[in-house]
């Protein structure tokens, strides 16, 4: 069946957003004067969550009492700096271009509430480009779950499998594959240390976002 659009990730696929999050935690440390951290250790815990991150940057575990008041403050912050320092991939910025020259759609379906996700693709110019935006905010279940793939197939009137969907962590490919999805897997992205793309089942993985170039190429001849 031919490809007809592609449908990526946000964080950690389309979109290098940890650098927001990182100066967010180091600001949070700053102002309890906490020296500051590695900024690793926050960008590997982005897939995790508001709430892995800062379980990372304050070394807390979540039952303590000072954990949900930190997490409140951490989500409240990137609700007025969710976009600043936030920027497409390297590369991403000509795939896009790329996919709309071969006449393909493509949408975003993330973990990320509906209330950051919007004014990111706004202030980044990218919304009136995308053809579609799932959160979960409009399913009743997130990633790994299909639902949230699904829906943006039916929002696109597309088939499964005219999909492709790109993901940096494991829940994506596995709501792909069972969503009926071609799916690609990037090493580019949030990956823990202890986690490894090819070992997901993904149909390939890439380490660049210009080598998805390739695998549209590959998609679209062998239709």
């Amino acid at each position: 069946m031919r490809l007809r659009a592609v449908l990526f990730d946000m964080d950690g696929t389309l979109l290098d957003s940890a650098p927001d999050f990182i100066a967010i935690c180091q600001a949070m440390r700053a102002e309890r004067g906490l020296p500051a951290i590695a900024d690793k250790l926050v960008r590997d815990q982005v897939s995790g969550g508001a709430r892995a991150m800062i379980a990372a940057a304050f070394a807390l575990p979540p039952e303590d009492a000072a954990f949900e008041p930190l997490r409140l403050e951490f989500l409240e912050r990137y609700q007025e700096h969710c976009a600043v320092l936030t920027r497409p991939f390297d590369g991403i910025d000509a795939l896009l271009a790329d996919i709309e020259a071969a006449h393909l759609r493509w949408g975003v379906a993330t973990n990320k509430p509906v209330r950051f996700a919007e004014p990111i693709m706004q202030r980044l110019g990218l919304a009136e480009r995308c053809a579609t935006l799932v959160c979960p905010d409009h399913v009743s279940q997130s990633k790994p779950d299909p639902e949230m793939l699904l829906l943006a197939c039916r929002q696109l009137g597309l088939q499964p499998a005219q999909i492709l969907f790109i993901g940096d962590d494991a829940r994506d490919i596995e709501a792909g594959r069972a969503a009926g999805c071609r799916t690609a897997a990037v090493t580019y992205g949030y990956i823990h240390p202890d986690d490894n793309p090819r070992h997901w089942g993904a149909d390939v993985v890439v380490d660049h976002p210009l080598e998805l170039r390739t695998v549209l190429d590959q998609a679209l001849c062998s239709c």
